[in-house]
């Protein structure tokens, strides 16, 4: 460490004369300044006094030393939020981040060099949803053994000793009404789920469910595997499918088609896999939570862990997962000790979202503090901002590009299912606005999402007759 420090100092002192010349002067050069912000548009009702913008709208921005792709900081009291800054008619745009607080917010702007603007503040406001209800469901309602909280065990001696009796106490001491049990990983069953402990955790009255971390390097094998924890009475499955299963749609497909052979339609299956879906663009979810697929989605919402704020993990999992249709039913972060603050905050906003179920990463991890904040009586819901959509405009890709393309194929088949907005997909979308009266733009808002998923879905053979689509979907993605 310190030769790697004195050869850093070494490097310091041969800079060249002109580049320390050219960094004072742009130390010099002015930071940039706004001079004020205004509503989009500046007429909307309650402008008068000062700018309002409502989470995932527009606000203005008035200033010098203005650019494109300026980065846009909105700041409160317990947390921040950036996006960039964008020029459209109306003059210098900025969209207020979805996961903003609502209230009296500061609004800075950032330059190339890293010089931060003076502040301007805007009341952020919130689009509510009208009533609390299922809103997460999608087309499809939770599978009744999805309903309620549960609690994730991984290895069973060490969750309570594997004492049966004990696990069972502490449940219904904290209102966990199912226990989510690792049955398989990979192709491979693990020996801690058996009917034995199926038949005696039921008859303490818990639900149980198994779950299986799966690599997609075996796709039968691993279904087979998935299928035995049903054959020993459970009352439902989770797939647990992460970074391995990248780009394997031909694979998620064999899996889905081998697990359903072998359970049977009905059966309840959830996926349980990253939350943010466009950070992990080649992530096959469009085949996991597909026709055959899961009927609840299970998403891990581990805010801290991805280093941000409950809220903003919230919302961001709802806008992004919320196009699947399928019902939501998150897991939270009770590990590395979260503020009990946080645990409960979780609870009331997917509450409030119409959540009909949700469960906590794990029980080995949990603390006593974490417990006896589990404990505590369920929250009421309440009104809550609207999550907002994802944006996809040309040159989007992955796998939200792809169930775009399953549903804009039924309406104009000329439509490639390939990962990539390109141009035949700008054009398609552009011409189902113009024929649903909506704004031609050519990219999807709330409305377009709506309107698409309206249309039937175009089923795709990701295992045979699409196998170029699926080698095009491997290569999409950033």
């Amino acid at each position: 460490m310190s030769f790697r420090v004195s050869a850093l100092a070494a490097l310091a002192l041969v800079v060249p004369a002109g580049v320390t010349a050219t960094r004072a002067q742009a130390a010099h050069k002015p930071a940039p300044y706004l001079s004020g912000l205004r509503c989009v548009p500046a007429t909307a009702k309650g402008c008068g006094t000062e700018a309002r913008a409502r989470i995932g709208g527009q606000v203005q921005l008035r200033g010098n030393r203005l650019y494109s792709g300026m980065r846009v900081t909105f700041r409160w009291s317990t947390g921040a939020l950036a996006t960039t800054l964008q020029h459209k008619r109306s003059g210098w745009i900025a969209k207020v981040p979805v996961g903003t607080a609502p209230g009296k917010v500061a609004v800075t702007v950032r330059d190339r060099a890293r010089r931060r603007s003076n502040a301007r503040h805007v009341r952020v406001t919130v689009a509510l949803l009208p009533t609390p209800k299922n809103v997460v469901a999608g087309n499809g309602e939770l599978p009744l053994a999805f309903r309620g909280n549960g609690m994730w065990i991984w290895e069973l001696p060490k969750s309570e000793r594997g004492d049966v009796a004990a696990i069972a106490a502490k449940a219904h001491a904290t209102g966990i009404a199912t226990v989510f049990v690792k049955s398989a990983d990979g192709a491979k069953v693990w020996s801690q789920f058996t009917p034995q402990l199926v038949a005696e955790l039921h008859a303490l009255g818990l639900k149980v469910c198994a779950w299986q971390y799966v690599y997609g390097s075996n796709p039968s094998g691993e279904a087979a595997a998935a299928a035995t924890a049903a054959a020993k009475g459970a009352d439902c499955f989770v797939i647990d499918a992460e970074s391995e299963y990248q780009g394997r749609y031909g694979a998620a497909q064999t899996y889905i088609n081998a697990l359903r052979a072998a359970v049977g339609e009905a059966y309840p299956i959830g996926l349980s896999s990253f939350p943010y879906v466009h950070y992990h663009p080649r992530l096959p979810y469009s085949v996991f939570l597909g026709p055959g697929g899961a009927q609840a989605n299970l998403p891990q919402v581990y805010w801290k862990t991805i280093g941000t704020t409950v809220q903003t993990a919230s919302a961001r999992t709802m806008m992004h997962n919320r196009i699947y249709g399928t019902a939501l039913a998150p897991l939270g972060q009770a590990y590395s000790a979260p503020a009990t603050t946080d645990l409960t905050a979780f609870r009331q906003i997917w509450a409030s979202y119409g959540a009909k179920g949700l469960s906590w990463w794990s029980w080995q991890a949990s603390s006593a503090a974490t417990w006896t904040t589990l404990a505590e009586p369920d929250p009421v819901p309440g009104l809550i901002a609207d999550a907002g959509w994802p944006a996809l405009a040309l040159k989007s890709k992955g796998d939200q590009v792809i169930w775009l393309q399953q549903h804009l194929a039924s309406f104009d088949p000329a439509v490639p299912i390939d990962g990539t907005f390109g141009v035949s997909t700008q054009a398609a979308v552009r011409a189902l606005q113009a024929a649903r009266g909506l704004p031609v733009t050519g990219g999807t808002d709330a409305a377009t999402w709506k309107a698409l998923l309206e249309l039937p879905l175009q089923a795709v053979d990701w295992t045979g007759a699409s196998a170029r689509s699926a080698a095009a979907v491997r290569r999409s993605g950033p």
